[in-house]
């Protein structure tokens, strides 16, 4: 293996939407720097099976919608 080609691997602390701190190993930031999560594991569709209702930010799926209401979706 070659030397000094691999990204620093460190922990960080990974604060969860809820509030909730985790450390994760991660080759982002610094030793001891600290990740805000806008969607996390614990909320979103991806990881819990599509529960969940997709967020209408800035009315982009009432606009999609509305667009595309005469073809039966």
């Amino acid at each position: 293996m070659k030397k000094d080609i691999h990204p620093d691997y460190h922990l960080i602390d990974v604060k969860l939407t809820d509030g909730t701190m985790i450390q994760m190993k991660s080759t982002w930031g610094k030793e001891g720097d600290s990740l805000a999560l806008d969607i996390d594991p614990s909320v979103h569709p991806a990881w819990t099976g599509g529960g969940t209702r997709l967020m209408d930010t800035g009315g982009r799926v009432s606009k999609f919608k509305k667009k595309y209401e005469g073809l039966g979706f």
